[in-house]
């Protein structure tokens, strides 16, 4: 499936590392000034929350959209001031995922304990406290877009477009999965779910780093990006259906015990694994046209595959 246009899946991985390390830092300084006067204990429960958490994918997928004509076919440099005016992007895309764990963790959701190995939000603090930081990082968010720094009007103004956007879908989709029907959805239903839910918060991503690239290469990145978001989710559900706790950093076993419908649920697991790869070769088909360009986007695909939580 992938072929000499994809970069060492070790490289790639000690990249992310590199951008893991860089963001923390990043989030931190941004938190610590910007919650400096909010109440201990909710500035806390946002911390705990969002600092030291995750594969941070969405603040990744920001970094390579905005460096594919700066850094044509290579990784970018974490450290690159070309990049810095894109950070206020990348974080903000992960305080609003920060939120929407937070949001479905929660007793009248998904009732989870754990998440990224350590007591949800809710079990941490309180349910109302839980509720506060979700709410916050909404507006925490869309704050950091408005004052990106290096940045026009015009750009920043398409970053909340797209963000806005992403936010609601996810909460459309987040809707649909609280009300499953009677009976197993037909593939396609499960698909727009997840288009939804998960697609549409990565799909902001990508295209809030490429938004000064070309219509050439946004139209591949756009048919690119749908298929890794389902394929994200589909290899979500399997490591759900056969990860345990300490791998996940989660309460595995969650669908089939909430009754919820997912990709191995509908499809049963070796289904779900040959979808997981047809999904993938759309994703990559797509990325064709961007030829050597697209290297680290084909990586950072191949990471989404071979991902164990």
């Amino acid at each position: 499936m992938f072929d000499q246009l994809t970069l060492d899946i070790a490289t790639f991985q000690s990249w992310q590392r590199d951008i893991q390390s860089v963001f923390e830092t990043k989030l931190k300084l941004r938190l610590d000034d910007i919650l400096s006067d909010a109440p201990r204990r909710l500035a806390d429960a946002i911390g705990h929350a969002v600092i030291d958490g995750g594969k941070r994918l969405r603040p990744m997928l920001v970094i390579l959209g905005a460096s594919l004509d700066s850094t044509p076919g290579a990784l970018p440099d974490p450290n690159d001031p070309r990049l810095e005016h894109i950070w206020n992007a990348a974080i903000a895309i992960e305080l609003i995922h920060g939120y929407s764990l937070i949001h479905d963790d929660l007793p009248s959701m998904d009732n989870d304990d754990l998440r990224r190995g350590k007591p949800t939000v809710h079990r941490a603090f309180d349910e109302a406290t839980a509720i506060l930081a979700g709410d916050a990082l909404q507006s925490l968010a869309f704050s950091l877009l408005a004052d990106a720094p290096q940045t026009d009007v015009e750009t920043r103004l398409h970053w909340v477009s797209l963000l806005s956007t992403g936010a609601n879908r996810m909460v459309f989709g987040q809707q649909i999965d609280l009300n499953p029907p009677a009976q197993a959805p037909a593939l396609a239903e499960l698909t727009r779910m997840h288009e939804l839910k998960t697609g549409a918060l990565l799909y902001a991503a990508l295209m809030m780093g490429a938004s000064g690239c070309s219509a050439e290469d946004r139209a591949a990145l756009e048919a690119f990006i749908h298929p890794l978001g389902l394929a994200f989710q589909i290899q979500d559900d399997i490591l759900d259906a056969t990860g345990t706790a300490e791998q996940l950093g989660k309460t595995p076993g969650k669908d089939a015990a909430d009754h919820k419908y997912s990709y191995v649920t509908v499809l049963g697991l070796d289904a779900a694994r040959a979808h997981l790869n047809a999904t993938m070769r759309d994703a990559l088909n797509a990325l064709e046209p961007m030829g050597t360009r697209a290297c680290p986007l084909r990586a950072c695909a191949r990471f989404v595959l071979m991902r164990d939580h």
